[in-house]
């Protein structure tokens, strides 16, 4: 029998063999054992293997547990500045508005002073050229409303009064009229009719600024109104 006829014997034969004897499939086990692992040993690597695996993982896992902490660390800080910066462009914006409101107030406070000032002077010389070119006096009355006609409590009432052939012109000079100032002018003419028994003939607002919806009150209420003394009808 040549080699390769044993060899076919033994393919053939030799699972049977190993299946119902014993001894031979022990002898056939420990002649091969150096050939490959045996399950202790197979065991044992895959053992290694997963405490391998175990201890990359926990390593991973610690490594991504410091990066988190960095993370959080970082994000608390920015957290902190950002507070802080908040903190500081509130106090920064309450200086302004203080700085502000305060030049506001000093510039209301100037500006009103000079509004009154120019006022004045923009009505005594209305009042002039009104003088000058229909050769009237334009008297200012000055009187106490103790029954609070004008302004609805007892107060000063200023008004400027022309008489001119025995017609009454009731004229009020500003350098500008909004709505509110029309009412007011009503209840002043309202106020001389009572006061001195005399309907005035007349009522006259001169003015180069006058509202459009103060021109509607003029209207209801029976006022003239002027944007230049020029444009006067004769009195």
């Amino acid at each position: 029998m040549n080699a390769e006829s044993l060899k076919e014997v033994i393919k053939t034969e030799l699972p049977g063999l190993l299946r119902d004897d014993p001894a031979l499939r022990e002898f056939i086990l420990d002649l091969t054992r150096y050939q490959y692992a045996d399950r202790t040993e197979t065991e044992s690597r895959f053992d290694r293997v997963l405490a391998e695996l175990q201890r990359d993982r926990e390593e991973q896992t610690r490594k991504w547990k410091a990066q988190e902490h960095k993370w959080e660390e970082q994000n608390r800080k920015w957290d902190e500045n950002n507070a802080q910066m908040r903190e500081q462009f509130k106090r920064t914006h309450e200086e302004i508005m203080a700085i502000a409101t305060k030049q506001e107030q000093n510039i209301g406070a100037l500006g009103a002073r000079w509004g009154m000032q120019t006022e004045h002077a923009f009505r005594d010389g209305l009042a002039a050229i009104v003088e000058k070119s229909f050769g009237v006096q334009v008297h200012t009355i000055n009187e106490y409303d103790d029954q609070g006609i004008v302004f609805g409590r007892p107060d000063q009432v200023e008004l400027d009064v022309i008489v001119k052939n025995g017609v009454l012109i009731l004229c009020e000079i500003k350098s500008s009229m909004d709505k509110a100032g029309m009412y007011v002018f009503g209840r002043k003419a309202e106020y001389y009719e009572r006061v001195h028994q005399r309907k005035p003939d007349r009522l006259i607002v001169i003015s180069p600024w006058i509202d459009s919806r103060a021109k509607k009150v003029a209207e209801a209420l029976g006022i003239e109104t002027y944007g230049y003394s020029t444009e006067l009808k004769a009195l």
